[in-house]
């Protein structure tokens, strides 16, 4: 029995689960604060015997296991949780072996085991919602050096006709700024399901997304890119999304995966909503095997 918990700014999803990603029981519990959130998530977990535990969390987080800090989130603006000594405290309370990395990064994996991504070794999830973030796998492991990628707060180029200054507390117009939930909602004084059929909000949406890809394929060069998030639940986005990216490539990259099967290569999550929760899955059974 594996648990997981995938740590957003907004909710956590907790889950108890087997090896090959089967989920049998989860929970929904809103982000608080730590003193609010974490003793409803700690009760969840201890009405099982699970053997281990994997946590994709929301960042930055510190994921180098020879710091004194790794385990923590952080420097988020999320209030409370700055400093938060998250595998600390879940070591103390279950006495498990933990893995923990970035929700990103945790659905990349979840997404290239059981998803979208099965059968290559290396591929990029990026999630557009109330922020954006981005997690690799490549050649089978998720991609961290210095720490994780952060993915979203690339810079971009602005769109000819977009006055909006961006929503970036850190960049103002960076990726997220521009192209984030909340950038969408203040710069057109709605969210984004309320823009559906407002054909200039998502030429200016997917202007943004399109490069930030066309920097990923020629810097990572994944072999499948999954796009998730509340953001790109509005299905006319890829369409467009992959006519930008190919016209930013302009030949520059001469596969078939991008010259004429792109709608296969730009793809949503297999896993729909469960990618990230059915990565943590993935990462409890690696805290598993490394403590064996």
């Amino acid at each position: 029995m594996l648990g997981a918990i995938e740590a957003g700014g907004t909710k956590f999803v907790c889950a108890v689960g087997t090896e090959d990603g089967k989920i049998i029981e989860r929970i929904q519990i809103d982000t608080l604060t730590p003193e609010q959130t974490m003793p409803e998530v700690i009760g969840f977990f201890q009405k099982y015997e699970i053997d281990a535990l994997g946590i994709g969390s929301f960042g930055p987080v510190d994921i180098d296991k020879n710091s004194e800090t790794y385990g923590n989130i952080t420097s988020t603006p999320k209030r409370g949780w700055a400093n938060f000594p998250f595998v600390k405290t879940m070591e103390e309370a279950l006495n498990v072996p933990i893995e923990f990395n970035t929700d990103v990064n945790a659905a990349a994996l979840g997404e290239m085991m059981h998803g979208a991504a099965r059968g290559v070794d290396s591929c990029l999830y990026i999630t557009v919602g109330t922020g954006i973030g981005g997690g690799a796998v490549v050649q089978g492991k998720m991609l961290q050096g210095l720490s994780h990628p952060e993915m979203g707060h690339i810079l971009v180029r602005r769109h000819p006709e977009d006055s909006f200054i961006g929503a970036c507390p850190y960049h103002q117009d960076c990726l997220e700024g521009m192209a984030a939930g909340p950038a969408i909602e203040k710069r057109w004084g709605k969210k984004g399901h309320q823009l559906q059929d407002n054909e200039k909000v998502w030429e200016i949406e997917s202007y943004y997304l399109a490069q930030a890809l066309m920097q990923y394929i020629v810097i990572v060069s994944p072999k499948k890119i999954i796009m998730g998030g509340g953001v790109m639940k509005q299905a006319q986005l890829f369409p467009l999304v992959h006519q930008q990216v190919k016209e930013l490539l302009n030949g520059y990259v001469p596969l078939p995966q991008v010259t004429e099967r792109i709608e296969d290569y730009i793809v949503a999550p297999g896993l729909g909503d469960d990618a990230g929760i059915t990565g943590a899955l993935m990462l409890a059974k690696q805290a598993l095997e490394a403590a064996k």
